[in-house]
């Protein structure tokens, strides 16, 4: 393998160990959190204590305070990827003939995806000021079980208004929080919602249409050499009718960066499309990632009602106002003037 095709895979290996530390951050009792604080106490015998230091006051640096090295990480990978694709790719299929229109769609995709971006980005999630701070409280209502009424947040010294959160990383509390994503260095609140979720789905088409149209190459090639219909001769000297692992091999050695990278994108659309799957269902039920994950741990159903074993009050979703309506919210969020009419 040449150099391009060994960064190709130490960068989708630092973007899987990456994304799961990622999934991980906010949930201190996450499985992969304790494995990394038991793989820590067991190394902490054999590391020198200052390189301890180092190591802590890096990893709290990258993990759990705003940093760019995500960003920067999304770039390179997208510029490994469409670096691959428009050196190699693209001009085999031009010279297959592909549609050029079909061959232009990742670009396009490209283009709108880094807009969303920018916008998600740059844009304020929904920051909670003393000075807004009275109209936010105004709009949603306490639902009592995962917001109460008279929680003041220790740091930025407010009363909480309901559906928001204090986020660590910005030291700030957010209007419908949601997360904090790593990838956009920034929270994604009430105000920017929407930009993520058309960032996540033009990212998710990109990987899906560069799979399609590198996946359609190599089938032509395969077709164009009538390689199904042949036969080879194996170390023991047997002759054999073509397999698919055969197939699969003799391709990864002729196109070895094109072969991983269909691999790379693959992975990338199902993790992507799974996860994008589950944005519209927040979004078409009208929940934050913060919310159904708050709902899950503290056992919560969909009705409210008591117990009679144990009297404990049952969750429900009183922030569901239907489908079309939960939509809309993500693109046009509710202002003090809109929750007054209802």
């Amino acid at each position: 393998m040449d150099f391009l095709t060994l960064f190709l895979i130490y960068l989708s290996f630092v973007l899987a160990i990456m994304a799961l530390l990622c999934t991980c951050s906010g949930r201190k009792e996450g499985f992969l959190a304790r494995s990394v604080n038991g793989a820590s106490q067991v190394l902490s015998f054999v590391i020198p204590t200052q390189l301890q230091t180092v190591t802590q006051r890096v990893l709290h640096r990258i993990f759990h305070t705003r940093s760019c090295l995500f960003v920067v990480l999304h770039i390179a990978l997208q510029a490994a990827v469409y670096g691959e694709y428009t050196w190699e790719v693209f001009v085999y299929c031009w010279e297959l003939q592909f549609h050029l229109l079909l061959l232009l769609l990742p670009y396009l995709l490209l283009a709108g995806n880094m807009g969303c971006f920018i916008l998600c980005s740059r844009a304020n999630p929904g920051i909670i000021t003393k000075s807004n701070h009275a109209s936010l409280v105004k709009i949603y209502a306490y639902d009592g079980v995962l917001f109460q009424k008279g929680i003041v947040c220790p740091t930025c010294n407010m009363e909480k208004p309901a559906r928001s959160k204090h986020c660590s990383f910005c030291s700030m509390c957010v209007h419908r929080f949601d997360h904090h994503c790593v990838w956009v260095n920034n929270c994604i609140g009430a105000f920017n919602a929407k930009y993520f979720f058309l960032y996540l789905f033009t990212l998710t088409a990109m990987a899906a249409t560069i799979a399609i149209i590198t996946a359609a190459f190599l089938i032509q090639v395969v077709l164009l050499s009538n390689m199904m219909h042949g036969s080879y001769i194996d170390d023991q000297g047997q002759e054999h009718a073509v397999e698919i692992l055969f197939l699969i091999q003799h391709l990864f050695l002729t196109f070895p960066r094109i072969v991983f990278m269909l691999g790379f994108v693959i992975l990338l659309t199902l993790v992507l499309g799974a996860y994008c799957c589950f944005n519209l269902y927040l979004a078409l039920t009208n929940q934050t990632s913060n919310e159904w994950y708050k709902s899950r741990r503290s056992g919560c159903s969909h009705h409210l009602t008591l117990q009679p074993h144990d009297r404990r009050v049952v969750y429900k979703n009183i922030y569901s106002k239907g489908v079309w309506m939960n939509l809309k919210e993500i693109f046009k969020p509710p202002t003090v003037l809109e929750s007054k009419k209802k």
